[in-house]
């Protein structure tokens, strides 16, 4: 009996970059600036308010919407930290990750025949979830080196079918943040259409040089027609635990939670009770940019003196440098020469845009490291 030959819904997506490069580190034992997870651990304090809640017998499920300390908790952060009040009862939706969030949102949202405006290089994510929904990319370019939005451009890539438009700030993996300005523009260009605006500001407390992260809940113009989509993994260095949440006005939060109830019901409960402690103890991860700046101005030392010309990281824990002084190869055939020959692992742009884009001489490194694994990794890349 043969198996049946079903066409693919995503026949252009192979296996994530990130799966790959991964793997291709572990097998070449090369040192891994690829993938985005901490080499190091949360704090213990964390681990144990896990272990403390599972042993009170928090082991069955959460509510569907999250366990509601948490809500609370996030409803108040976002209040503090942005000045934007959602009800925890009915605003807000705990989910496995950002990612099934941005996925369960654009499900709720996006029809066959829609549009969605996405800006490139852009998280693997997006386009897939949007094709799944019968909807179709629509992408803006943000172009190498500056990689800003021109809001003219988004202005033309506008039209009629356009339901969703999904920005990142701050931005993987360009290490862009959206200004005021840029959101005041934002506000302009879907003022008086049908447009749902979803943010993906899983890097929100992760800001250099006193930026200030503008979410869409501090802009009210803009939050009454939007998905606030954050996480706690970037935040607690807790990239494996998977749990995120989407903030959103009543009537989208409905939907949203009519897909996520069937995507995943609900989140790991003694998880959401520990997260609700640090949120409520410190809602604004105070220390967290600090830490990751000095990680960014370590590894922008240790490779000074090498070929690779850093451009600006205003925000996340990834770092992107221009190799064209060392070489006119692609980015995924240079990534991948560096992990054979020389024993670093990055992640080329490449996949982040659409086909027959160019990405430019880039490559991104992640630098939320230990402090001797980015030594170790810049010592390498000196001798490229």
């Amino acid at each position: 009996m043969s198996t049946p030959l079903i066409p693919s819904k995503l026949p252009s997506t192979g296996v994530s970059i990130f799966t790959v490069m991964t793997r291709l580190a572990n097998e070449h034992g090369a040192i891994n600036l690829s993938q985005g997870f901490p080499d190091f651990d949360c704090a213990p304090e964390l681990v144990e308010a896990v272990a403390r809640h599972m042993r009170a017998g928090r082991n069955q499920y959460a509510p569907m919407q999250g366990v509601l300390a948490l809500r609370e908790a996030l409803a108040m952060k976002i209040e503090r930290l942005y000045g934007r009040r959602y009800d925890p009862a009915t605003e807000i939706t705990v989910t496995s990750g950002a990612t099934e969030g941005i996925f369960s949102t654009i499900t709720a949202f996006v029809r066959p025949g829609d549009e969605v405006i996405l800006f490139q290089p852009c998280y693997d994510s997006y386009a897939p979830a949007v094709q799944l929904n019968g909807g179709t990319p629509v992408f803006v370019t943000l172009r190498f080196p500056e990689y800003r939005v021109d809001w003219d451009e988004v202005r033309r890539a506008l039209t009629p079918r356009t339901r969703l438009l999904i920005i990142n700030s701050p931005h993987n993996p360009t290490g862009t943040a959206l200004s005021a300005d840029d959101m005041r523009e934002l506000a302009k260009v879907v003022d008086g259409r049908d447009v749902i605006v979803v943010g993906d500001e899983v890097y929100e407390h992760i800001l250099f040089d006193g930026r200030r992260h503008e979410s869409l809940a501090r802009h009210p113009e803009l939050s009454d027609r939007s998905v606030v989509i954050s996480s706690f993994g970037k935040t607690y260095h807790t990239t494996g635990w998977k749990v995120g949440y989407c903030a959103a006005p009543q009537a989208l939060s409905a939907e949203i939670q009519r897909v996520h109830q069937f995507v995943t019901f609900a989140v790991n409960a003694a998880i959401q009770h520990a997260y609700a402690e640090v949120v409520t103890r410190d809602p604004l991860a105070a220390d967290l940019a600090a830490f990751y700046q000095a990680k960014r101005d370590l590894f922008l030392r240790l490779i000074e003196g090498s070929r690779f010309r850093p451009l600006p990281c205003e925000g996340t824990y990834f770092q992107l440098v221009d190799y064209s002084a060392i070489t006119a190869e692609r980015d995924a055939d240079f990534a991948l020469r560096l992990i054979r020959e020389h024993g670093v692992a990055s992640i080329p742009i490449s996949p982040f845009l659409s086909a027959g884009v160019e990405p430019g001489p880039v490559l991104r490194f992640c630098f939320a490291k230990r402090d001797e694994t980015l030594e170790r990794a810049a010592e390498r890349l000196r001798r490229v």
